[in-house]
């Protein structure tokens, strides 16, 4: 696929990417519609606090975790189209909420219930995988996710225009966040009738259960149970944030504990649900795939999409107070973070496409990640703006390439649970987003950055270690196993006995 074939809008696969890229770019539009917006909502609200500001940022994130897992699922049995119209409809309502809310109690649980948007990226990954051959798939999801991350970057810079100058007065923020939230519904509801899965009814392929991801030995369940854990155990670290600043109760937190425990037991429960009898019958051979892949996959998006929401959620007003600019300016500037994405994750995609070896692009960007960040961490008021900006577009450039490097490998290590893995490893990079935000409660800027690159470097080592060039990632076709086809059989033979039973 070239560059020149995007504008090819009237080939199916073309005008799918299109209308998905949309989607995704609205969905995180709305997202990150609080972070520019942050300051003016300090200004017009007396009971509001910069540490309120921190809290809701954690909270912008926290059940996206929960959420991209459950939709990853939700995926493999309903398909994108249902899911990714769904979404964009159901969020618009706490949005709306967050828009107009009178107390903390409502911005607090809005702001967390509104973080199950995040959950759009894995959506989108998994409708372009379902359109797009394996040869060319690294740089069809680049593009999509990059032009999507991009609704961020459009954040940053619009919305505080539009609070002051459409709408001003201190309640301008309020509009502006509804104007969004109005605008996704609305798209969703048309995404729905624009759409289909896939060119035709054979592209969604349907896992044998969708209750949690089917591994191909026992060590591989453990290591699955393993990295389960984190996605729904790492909420704690939420709760414990919340109950720390006063706005949860002891009893209320020790609830909050049961429950994410509950979660945990649930899923792990699934896990052993659903892989104890297929491993006791056994798999075949040609239906095996190492989930160190998607170990090491979950790592590289909790060092680089997890960075990304972190830094997103902070660098507006990092420059802000850093080099005393006004709002507009630095949401301008750090807009920048997000920019990129319209030509460095496509372009991470495409140079995996190309070059033939996905791996060693992964651990390429990787480590410029680390690089990237480590030169963020020396930055300070002594620095000029310039070299400051050109420092955080370089950064960004390693962060973004790494994200479409990801999900370039995604789809080819298995085709029918392409979903949960996306899901998994899509959540992962909020989890990232967790732990960054919470331990930037803590630390300075500096230190910030020099944490993050820490885990860049990790997940570099990670890679080395675990990850493999998938199987047929550049064929013409996605591989199809004795087990796929059995199960495409047994569908086949379902819904040609559901007429002859009516």
């Amino acid at each position: 696929m070239k560059v020149a074939d995007l504008f090819k809008f009237r080939t199916p696969e073309v005008r799918a990417l299109h209308l998905t890229w949309i989607a995704f770019f609205i969905t995180f539009y709305v997202w990150f519609n609080m972070a520019p917006l942050a300051s003016s909502m300090l200004k017009s609200v007396d009971w509001l606090t910069p540490e309120d500001i921190k809290l809701f940022a954690i909270c912008n994130v926290a059940l996206t975790i929960p959420a991209r897992i459950i939709v990853g699922m939700a995926l493999d049995r309903f398909g994108p189209r249902r899911v990714f119209s769904v979404l964009m409809v159901t969020m618009s309502i706490p949005a709306l909420v967050f828009a107009f809310g009178t107390s903390m109690t409502q911005l607090l649980v809005a702001r967390l219930v509104l973080s199950s948007v995040g959950a759009s990226f894995v959506v989108g990954i998994h409708m372009t995988a379902l359109w797009f051959k394996p040869k060319h798939i690294g740089f069809a999801e680049g593009f999509y996710a990059g032009w999507g991350n991009f609704g961020s970057a459009a954040a940053a810079m619009t919305l505080p225009t539009i609070a002051l100058a459409w709408y001003g007065g201190p309640d301008g923020w309020r509009w502006a966040i509804a104007q969004s939230a109005i605008v996704m519904a609305a798209y969703g509801i048309y995404y729905w009738f624009a759409i289909t899965d896939g060119p035709d009814a054979k592209a969604h392929r349907k896992p044998r259960k969708a209750l949690a991801m089917e591994v191909s030995s026992w060590g591989d369940m453990i290591k699955l149970t393993l990295w389960t854990i984190p996605l729904v155990g790492c909420l704690a670290i939420l709760v414990w944030r919340i109950e720390g600043m006063g706005y949860l109760s002891s009893t209320g937190a020790v609830i909050c504990y049961v429950a994410i425990a509950a979660v945990v037991i649930y899923q792990v429960g699934q896990i052993l649900r659903v892989n104890v009898p297929i491993l006791k019958k056994g798999v075949p051979e040609d239906d095996k795939y190492s989930f160190n892949s998607v170990a090491a996959l979950n790592s590289t998006y909790f060092a680089n999409f997890g960075a990304e929401l972190a830094v997103v959620s902070m660098l507006p007003m990092f420059f802000e107070q850093t080099w005393g600019l006004t709002a507009a300016a630095a949401g301008l500037i750090a807009a920048s973070f997000a920019f990129v994405n319209l030509v460095a994750r496509p372009m991470g995609g495409l140079v995996s496409d190309r070059l033939g070896n996905r791996r060693f692009v992964m651990l390429s960007y990787m480590f410029g990640i680390g690089i990237g960040f480590v030169l963020m961490g020396l930055l300070n008021s002594n620095w000029p703006l310039i070299v400051a900006i050109a420092i955080t577009i370089f950064t960004s450039f390693f962060v973004q390439g790494a994200e479409g490097a990801t999900f370039g490998i995604i789809p080819s290590i298995k085709r029918r649970i392409t979903g949960q893995i996306s899901g998994m490893a899509g959540a992962y990079g909020n989890v990232g987003a967790v732990v960054y935000l919470t331990i930037f409660t803590f630390v300075t800027p500096t230190q910030f950055f020099f944490i993050i690159a820490t885990g860049a470097f990790l997940s570099w080592l990670i890679c080395l270690v675990w990850l493999k060039e998938p199987e047929g990632a550049f064929d013409e076709e996605y591989y199809v196993s004795s087990v796929d086809r059995l199960i495409e059989e047994q569908e086949l033979t379902a819904s040609q006995a559901k007429p002859q039973q009516g």
